[in-house]
């Protein structure tokens, strides 16, 4: 162990000596994690509505209140013309037009039904789906509104079912307590991964890894030496992240914060093993840096980071399956909102150690050294 532990020396020294280091470390993952959350908001609002009416009723104008009032949609227009709101959603102007027909309020007294129309300018699929979602429940809420204003009383005492909804473990719904733990992974695997792979790679540069091949240092104690230092990096900015999320959005871990940082430890070894493995097919820092962002892209779209990994088809499921970052941002999820003690992740704490061996493994195979 005593060549390890000069290794060791040497790479603190080198690390330390990087002007730059110190704010990569700190300095750029503090600004994303408090910016990023506030940005990736899932909450869709200021949605353009236009409206025609035809009938201009109590009933019609109640309804485009109450629809205004909830603080979701904006007022694009409001016309009698089809043909005007169409305009506005090819313009690019409204992304919903409600038509309410002539007769609306008549047929809704006398008939108790009324047909009405929504089209929805689906390019933003998302901002469509939301939108026309919100709508619905507006709408809905409005005819039970009705029903209860026009029912007779004798008619008060037929059987009805009352829906009580609730939500575990987020019961606002609140967008960034469920973001906050997945940018912070997303954080830790970037600086993790690059820093590693820029390692060896910048040993290769300025041409100090001749003079390692020749030394007696096993290929495994110099693996170990470049991987250690960056586990302890890469708890540091863990643990920035976590203060940063209690000071700055109020997160405190539910479950047990050791668990955490023992899943954490786990993750280095399998996603410092993935970025050492990346610098042995690397010659310079600029190509590490590419491969590395291309891998990174596909990590955070995959990884269950803003849409959920379930609704993927089998190939990118069994895929998704292979990237460690997928399972930690799942563990932090677990921990931190809904409190999963060790018993519950277990498989999640095999399934990355795997990975890391494989890859540290590939990694020590695949470095060579000159004897």
């Amino acid at each position: 162990m005593r060549p390890l532990w000069f290794l060791l020396q040497k790479e603190f020294r080198q690390i330390f000596r990087d002007k730059g280091f110190i704010g990569r470390l700190f300095i750029a993952p503090a600004i994303q994690l408090i910016l990023l959350p506030m940005a990736a908001n899932f909450t869709v609002k200021n949605v353009n509505l236009a409206i025609v009416d035809h009938d201009h009723s109590t009933m019609s104008a109640k309804l485009s209140n109450k629809i205004l009032s909830s603080g979701y949609f904006k007022l694009a227009g409001y016309t009698d013309f089809n043909s005007k709101a169409n305009n506005l959603i090819e313009d690019d102007k409204a992304d919903i037009v409600m038509e309410i027909p002539k007769g609306f309020e008549s047929n809704l007294i006398k008939e108790g039904s009324q047909k009405m129309a929504i089209e929805v300018n689906a390019i933003n699929g998302v901002k469509a789906s939301v939108g026309f979602g919100y709508l619905s429940g507006i709408i809905n809420d409005y005819n039970t509104d009705i029903r209860a204003e026009w029912v007779q009383p004798e008619a008060s005492t037929q059987p009805q079912i009352a829906v009580i909804s609730s939500y575990w473990y987020n019961p606002s719904l609140t967008y960034y307590i469920f973001m906050v733990p997945a940018i912070l992974v997303s954080l830790v695997t970037g600086i993790a991964g690059l820093s590693a792979a820029f390692n060896i790679v910048k040993e290769k540069e300025i041409g100090t890894i001749e003079q390692i091949n020749v030394t007696p240092i096993k290929k495994y104690q110099f693996i170990l030496g470049k991987l250690l230092p960056f586990i302890v990096m890469g708890a540091v900015v863990f643990s920035v992240g976590l203060l940063i999320a209690w000071i700055g959005y109020g997160i405190v871990p539910i479950g047990n914060i050791a668990i955490l940082y023992l899943f954490l430890l786990d993750f280095l070894f399998a996603i410092l093993g993935f970025g050492l493995l990346i610098s042995t097919y690397t010659e310079t820092q600029q190509q590490a840096n590419s491969l590395m962002f291309l891998f990174m892209m596909v990590f955070n779209m995959m990884s269950g980071l803003y849409t959920p990994i379930d609704s993927m088809p089998g190939w990118a499921l069994f895929i998704t399956h292979l990237f460690p970052v997928s399972y930690f941002i799942d563990v932090m999820r677990m921990v931190v909102i809904k409190g999963s003690g060790l018993h519950d992740i277990s498989m999640q704490i095999l399934y990355v150690f795997l990975i890391g061996v494989v890859l540290n493994t590939w990694a020590i195979l695949n470095y060579r050294k000159t004897t």
